[in-house]
């Protein structure tokens, strides 16, 4: 019953938030207040029981942010030896005189037992004791910490951009693309603390050895002088006293010194560091026997402890001989040859042999295939899983299904993109590299096999992964092979969206909005208009990137103009028109300013001729005059660029179409809309006027 209740006083404590505070007061009163031994020996074994804890805590976690409060908790050990320093130092000097048991049970067995009750071993001891922490394990990991700090923060800028071309090619959603930077805020956090943290360590150590000599000095001097012992006397038992007390607070530095240092010094994996060490150095029985071997040799030598050396030459031997055995049973299982397959039946062919063209295929070289082979760890199925539904909820349809097969004339590490089966675009990856993209400011080069981004066409170069974060803090944007195909496949099928869909595409859209508004289709289609022309018009939506996810407003403009006109671009104009807002917004954002690129009057009314005569059969434009336009929008939509805004030409409403067609494989990333399509909420700003008579 009374364990039951200590227990609940205990949880009511943590609910209320007054632990910590509490154990902080508890901390500064055993700096005033004088304690009894047998408290102190409490403490003292509770000290080395937190040191312990926290150590295996930090073997056995997987990765440091795991352990995310281990800078902190230091921060308490270290606080709380020293109050123990303070307060055995008070019941050493005030009671030393009455003999080595004055200090309490814990000192004083450290003192008699540990160091066998001679003060110059007890010296000795301590001094190994301070080399190892201060010089060799504390000063590590004071370097680790600063270089691990400085090259996480570098790294931050990288692995955001990261985390964008991952969100953007539809390989994370939003949920996963916060997490991941709430991890690398967390982690650059944490390292920062560890930096500062490793600083409460090493000041400890130091803080141990002034320690020492004070309670060495000011105990002799007051039992020589106030308890009148004699010199001897007092140099032993004040040294003994003081050196166990050294040795009671050394001991648990020394423990979290160690964990500090392995919680820096370790790699982040699925695994603790017992697997890791256990997997890594033991892995490879090759390394097993020939230590087996030299530890024989120097077991026959005469002089040398043969049996040890024999004893562990042997054991090391069995081990060697035991993984070897394992490595052979596996390689076994991985040379059996698969079931041979059924022999074909013999028949006849018809109309099932004919195999039919797919929409999306990606052909890969033989390098590739362990990329989309899930059994082999391949991550790029899932990938392309991600970009299918991250473009069907952009675009407003289903993306087909991505057919991948391997294709032994490419090049082993080359891949092929067909749509309806033409090549629309191919490159080359490397599938055990990652591809460091330089974003356009860098601060260092990388050493690799230079490349190109096959997305953007940016320079890069691909690294190993183990230099992944250099590469990153160098302000390198870098990404894996999958990655690399997966951003590459999504940018292709953004920009042919409109030629995966069709006929069975857009029944698919009318049907799930029958659902909802069954009159609206019903009137429209095949009353007014056939499926072909509206089947036009989403295509003309999506070769201008305008998304068809409201399908219903779509539907209601083509309903109300199909009476006056069936034509698929006078209909698209309509439509566009109507989906004004969302349009605008997909360019600027909520930004109340659209700033524009507009013709000269004077070109205008040539366009506008120009087109009449079009369909007499004339050339719409002199080809001179065609290519100046074109420089003039090309060189202001680059400016635009360059100024980080979008590029935006806008013309009157019956030459839209027309300049959508004109500018959209001679400029770059422009927006062509018509004075209809603009908002009344938005404002217009002319950057820029081309088309100016010279």
């Amino acid at each position: 019953m009374n364990q039951q209740a200590v227990m609940t006083g205990l949880r009511n404590v943590q609910r209320s938030g007054l632990g910590t505070p509490m154990l902080l007061l508890v901390i500064l009163a055993m700096m005033v207040v004088p304690l009894p031994t047998f408290l102190l020996d409490i403490l003292f074994t509770f000290n080395i029981s937190l040191s312990l804890v926290v150590l295996m805590a930090v073997v056995y976690s997987k990765r440091p942010l795991e352990l995310s409060a281990f800078p902190t908790v230091l921060l308490v050990a270290t606080l709380m030896r020293l109050s123990l320093n303070i307060a055995s130092t008070r019941v050493v000097l005030l009671h030393g005189h009455n003999g080595t048991e004055a200090a309490g049970q814990v000192i004083h067995a450290f003192g008699e037992f540990v160091i066998g009750g001679d003060y110059t071993v007890g010296f000795v001891v301590f001094a190994i004791l301070i080399i190892i922490n201060f010089v060799v394990i504390t000063k590590g990991a004071g370097r680790i910490s600063e270089v691990s700090a400085r090259f996480t923060l570098d790294a931050m800028p990288g692995k955001q951009m990261a985390i964008d071309a991952d969100l953007n090619a539809g390989i994370i959603n939003q949920e996963e693309a916060k997490a991941r930077r709430k991890e690398i805020a967390e982690e650059a956090e944490f390292y920062g603390s560890m930096d500062g943290a490793s600083k409460f360590v090493r000041g400890d150590a130091v803080a141990g050895i002034l320690i020492l000599f004070i309670n060495v000095i000011g105990g002799f001097a007051i039992g020589t002088l106030e308890h009148e012992m004699a010199v001897a006397d007092a140099a032993r038992v004040y040294t003994l006293l003081t050196i166990g007390d050294g040795l009671v607070a050394q001991i648990p530095a020394l423990l979290l010194a160690t964990g500090s240092a392995i919680m820096v010094a370790r790699v982040s994996t699925a695994e603790d560091m017992s697997q890791q060490i256990i997997k890594q150095l033991f892995a490879n029985p090759r390394t097993l026997g020939v230590a087996a071997g030299i530890l024989g040799l120097l077991g026959v030598i005469p002089g040398m402890p043969n049996f040890v050396f024999l004893l562990l030459a042997g054991a090391a031997g069995a081990a060697a001989w035991y993984l070897a055995q394992e490595e052979r049973k596996r390689a076994a299982v991985r040379a059996e040859p698969p079931p041979a397959p059924p022999k074909p039946e013999t028949r006849e062919i018809g109309w099932d042999d004919v195999t039919p063209v797919d929409l999306v295929g990606l052909e890969v070289g033989y390098r590739l295939i362990p990329m989309v082979d899930r059994a082999q760890g391949g991550q790029l199925l899932g990938r392309l899983k991600g970009v299918r539904k991250k473009l069907s909820q952009e675009l407003g349809f289903l993306i087909p299904a991505v057919h991948i097969r391997d294709n032994l004339d490419l090049k082993p590490g080359a891949y092929r993109i067909t749509l309806m089966g033409a090549t629309v675009s191919q490159a080359e990856v490397l599938p055990d590299r990652e591809l460091a993209i330089n974003p356009g400011q860098v601060f260092g080069k990388l050493k690799g096999t230079p490349g190109r981004d096959p997305v953007f066409g940016l320079e890069a170069v691909w690294i190993e992964q183990t230099q992944r974060d250099h590469a990153q803090s160098l302000g390198y944007t870098v990404v894996d092979a999958s990655t690399v195909v997966a951003t590459h496949l999504s940018q292709l099928l953004q920009e042919h969206a409109h030629e995966l869909l069709g006929h069975d595409e857009t029944q698919q859209l009318l049907t799930r909005l029958q659902q909802s508004s069954p009159k609206l289709v019903e009137d429209l289609v095949p009353k007014v208009l056939p499926l072909g022309v509206v089947v036009k018009v989403l295509q003309n939506l999506l070769r201008e990137s305008v998304p068809i996810r409201d399908i219903r407003t779509i539907v209601e403009e083509l309903a109300e103009h199909a009476h006056r006109s069936q034509d698929p671009v006078v209909l698209t104009a309509a439509v566009r028109a109507a989906m004004g807002r969302a349009i605008v917004q997909q360019i600027i954002g909520l930004d109340d300013e659209l700033p524009v690129i507009t013709l000269d009057p004077s070109l205008e009314h040539l366009l506008h001729q120009s087109i009449r005569t079009l369909s007499e059969g004339s050339i719409p434009l002199e080809p001179g005059l065609a290519n100046r336009l074109i420089q003039s929008i090309r060189e202001a939509a680059e400016r635009q660029e360059m100024q980080g805004q979008p590029a935006v030409l806008l013309v009157p409403d019956g030459l839209r179409d027309f300049m959508a067609r004109f500018v959209r494989h001679g400029v770059k990333n422009i927006h062509v809309l018509a004075f209809a399509e603009v908002p009344e909420n938005r404002q217009i700003k002319i950057v820029a006027n081309v088309g100016r008579a010279e």
